[in-house]
């Protein structure tokens, strides 16, 4: 990539920053990291993935500056404004739909596409107010940047497109100059950071001197420890320092925020008698601020107090006095003013989240890989709980490395991504992945159902062409060749299904653990050559997204294929048929 002029933005759950480098493509880059919270006295690598709108759905505030507005609104005036927080974990794991719509902390719900837009919005403009502030009378604008976005690596090709989508409605890249916005898988860009570090770059255990990417051959598993996923990738050095991927990317939803979740659903059974349920319902900003305040406090291993807002006493007294409250729990007791938990309960908080990343790590330490290193990233990384459990669970087996700055690895490593695509040389497909094709009917080996008529040609429709298998090695820059041609004689266009499986060998688009992915059209204009025609598609596996281009060999015209994989409500045309053609030739003889 030329543009050495990058910003990338490392979008989290509980957590959002941003690094720039604008140093020239020639010169060693000089990656800068925007600090937040100087307004209330911090000095943070990241802020709150928060952001405030008015009743109007008109923004307000984001981060840092977002919680503090909301946390000092009382009453009424918190009830009419939308608050939202964590709102990333919306696209995890569910079929996306562009009108799809989020819950705020009011219990109100506004659009997830404009939600997501306006943070992202908030993000380019502030990187480029903070970097126009230091360029010596130069203004830069967006199109002047290569844009890294980071997103989790078990993330579905929906929510990617998603994210893409909300950058261009944010004005990050326009549609013409999209290849200028690169996703970034986050323990992908942590591992490209981390494998440069030096042996004192890590906090307690070592490794052998030499930094990871001068050691050809080593294997390690990056963990991303998040507020919303843990996100785990596997992979070994190859030559000149590149990472190939051993196993396909895993993970689970059990971030940081289970914790949090755990810890809510602690004070609503300390706060009975409908305590908790008045006071979550009158006073969301200030729950807000708890759960803000606990946030940080649970990076100790240690026994923790939360001081207890004014109004949870107030609401609380009307029943009984604050002690009788905590008579009836373990791990909690009342402490001058404040909620004190011992560290005993602060781990059980810990014990979902602990017990997913177990299970990931021992799937792949059961197989055939030599595992030299776990390293964990990411700011769910800072809490010594966490850190302290892997140690304990898996030290005898590898070494447990975690950086000094773990929140800042996945948005310093996106940015030396965002310079060269190939430091990640080869991933693993995840899914079998295939279009639906059309082919002569055989009636020994297809399905009487699948048979139909064009004339009095018969054809079997449905048949699962497959691009690429699950698990199969496809490096970041190879392609994958297709050959289609239509049975109709003026077709023209190809309304094509994509479709993905874990299976290997499917038959038909329709069978057992196969569900369509998405779908992309291929205009074929000119129909003067009629069932000759063909289209070259040539798709790419193998980078953080799937990206192909088609062309016409009857006008020679190229264009980039737009793959839709959100959904929408407006109907799509029936999908023309069409015909597979592998040695080139239109029709069977």
């Amino acid at each position: 990539m030329e543009n050495s002029y990058i910003i990338a933005i490392d979008f989290g759950t509980a957590y959002s920053g941003y690094v720039f480098n604008v140093t020239p493509s020639d010169e060693k880059p000089d990656p800068h990291l925007k600090k937040w919270g100087k307004e209330i006295g911090l000095d943070t690598p990241k802020t709150p993935t928060c952001i405030l709108f008015d009743e109007s759905e008109e923004f307000v505030a984001f981060g840092y500056e977002a919680t503090e507005t909301y946390n000092c609104m009382r009453g009424e005036t918190g009830k009419k404004h939308y608050f939202f927080q964590n709102f990333k974990m919306a696209l995890y794991g569910k079929e996306l739909r562009r009108d799809m719509k989020i819950k705020a902390a009011n219990g109100k719900e506004m659009t997830a596409l404009k939600v997501f837009t306006e943070a992202l919005r908030f993000l380019k403009d502030d990187a480029l107010k903070t970097i126009n502030s230091n360029a010596a009378g130069m203004v830069l604008l967006a199109s002047d940047f290569t844009w890294v976005l980071t997103v989790p690596a078990i993330w579905d090709l929906s929510a990617k497109q998603f994210m893409r989508e909300a950058a261009m409605e944010a004005g990050i890249v326009e549609e013409e100059s999209e290849e200028t916005l690169v996703m970034a898988l986050e323990p992908e860009a942590a591992s490209i950071w981390c494998k440069k570090l030096p042996s004192d770059g890590f906090i307690a255990e070592k490794h052998n001197g030499t930094s990871l990417d001068q050691r050809q051959g080593s294997q390690y598993i990056v963990v991303d420890c998040g507020g919303g996923t843990i996100d785990i990738t596997v992979h070994e050095v190859l030559e000149g320092g590149a990472l190939k991927e051993l196993h396909k990317a895993s993970g689970n939803n059990l971030g940081g925020q289970t914790v949090d979740r755990k810890f809510k659903e602690f004070l609503r059974e300390i706060f009975t008698d409908g305590v908790w349920d008045e006071y979550e319902e009158n006073y969301p900003s200030e729950i807000q601020r708890m759960m803000y305040d606990f946030t940080r406090l649970k990076q100790s291993g240690e026994d923790v107090q939360i001081p207890c807002p004014f109004n949870l006493g107030h609401v609380a007294q009307k029943k009984k006095n604050l002690e009788k409250f905590f008579e009836s729990v373990k791990g909690a007791s009342w402490n001058e003013g404040s909620i004190k938990i011992s560290k005993e309960k602060m781990r059980y908080f810990f014990e979902e989240s602990l017990l997913g990343i177990n299970r990931n790590l021992r799937e792949i330490l059961d197989k055939n890989y030599r595992i030299e290193y776990v390293l964990l990233v990411g700011g769910f990384a800072n809490s010594q709980i966490l850190r302290q459990y892997i140690i304990d669970q898996f030290s005898d087996t590898c070494k447990i490395l975690c950086p000094f700055r773990a929140q800042e690895a996945i948005m310093r490593g996106a940015v030396e991504f965002g310079r060269k695509p190939s430091w990640v040389a080869s991933r693993k497909s995840p899914y079998t992945y295939a279009v639906a094709i059309s082919e002569p009917f055989d009636e020994i080996k297809h399905k009487p159902e699948k048979k139909f008529m064009i004339g009095e040609e018969e054809w079997c429709c449905d048949r699962f062409m497959t691009l690429v298998q699950a698990g199969e090695d496809v490096w970041w820059d190879e392609i994958r060749e297709l050959i289609l041609c239509p049975v109709e004689e003026d077709q023209t266009c190809m309304v094509m299904r994509f479709y993905r499986t874990e299976r290997n060998f499917p038959k038909y688009v329709d069978d057992l653990g196969v569900e369509e992915a998405g779908s992309f059209d291929v205009p074929m204009p000119n129909i003067s050559e009629g069932r000759e025609r063909q289209v070259k598609l040539e798709i790419r596996f193998g980078s953080t997204e799937i990206t192909a281009t088609a062309t016409d060999t009857t006008s020679g015209s190229k264009g980039l294929i737009k793959f839709d994989f959100v959904r929408t409500d407006d109907p799509r045309c029936v999908e023309p048929y069409l015909y597979y053609s592998p040695d080139g030739k239109t029709l069977p003889e």
